[in-house]
């Protein structure tokens, strides 16, 4: 009787030896000498005035972090976007940073910061950050305006290092207090003016009322839908 059972022929193994052989490569992150504070995923969004019409505008999901500088002390907030790792967010924290409840949402924040180098640039934004749940927004808080009283700390320990002046030269030196520039009320009235407009708005997709001649689906919670 005839096998009907087909052969099986192996094929032999065959093995390509590279043509070029590259050398591992340490990848830096430049967070070698920062202390991880803080750790977690969020959204993140920037208001757009270029236009005619400024709007709220996704700048990317990830995972946000607070980072402390070993040697200087500093804090920075860096947030990186998935799978491209591309930074959407990277800045100090500075003292006259406050964190203000986005849209009347207890998960979202809107804040102010006068230099952001995610663009590896210095430019001057209006962010809003919104996290999964309650919880997680307030660990980003109370660690957030921890960094502030840190930074606040450091700029007083500067300005107790100055030399002591005698009583006649300070007498003589005494300045008045500096008022704030025309570039910082600017800033900080922006800063206020979209915030009202935010705690304004309902956070209900089917109300879009107008509230001092803005729509609620301005808002980030709404920009990605």
């Amino acid at each position: 009787m005839a096998n009907t059972k087909e052969e099986v022929v192996e094929s032999p193994e065959i093995h390509f030896e590279p043509l070029v052989n590259l050398p591992p490569v340490d990848t830096k992150t430049l967070e070698e000498d920062e202390e991880e504070l803080l750790k977690l995923r969020a959204r993140l969004y920037r208001y757009d005035t270029a236009g005619d019409t400024p709007e709220w505008k996704e700048r990317g999901t990830g995972e946000v972090k607070l980072l402390k500088h070993a040697g200087k002390g500093t804090v920075r907030l860096l947030m990186r976007r998935d799978k491209t790792l591309k930074i959407c967010a990277n800045h100090h924290i500075l003292p006259q940073m406050e964190l203000k409840p986005n849209c009347g949402s207890e998960k979202a924040w809107v804040w102010n910061t006068p230099a952001d180098f995610a663009d590896e640039e210095a430019k001057p934004e209006l962010l809003a950050i919104r996290f999964g749940n309650v919880e997680n927004a307030q660990k980003f808080k109370a660690k957030f305006d921890d960094a502030r009283i840190t930074a606040l700390n450091d700029e007083k320990g500067k300005g107790d290092d100055t030399p002591e002046k005698s009583a006649d030269e300070s007498s003589d030196s005494v300045e008045s207090p500096k008022s704030p520039s025309k570039e910082d009320n600017a800033e900080d009235k922006e800063a206020d003016t979209v915030a009202e407009k935010l705690g304004g708005m309902s956070v209900k997709d089917e109300q879009k009322e107008k509230i001092t001649g803005t729509k609620c689906n301005d808002s980030p919670e709404s920009a990605e839908r």
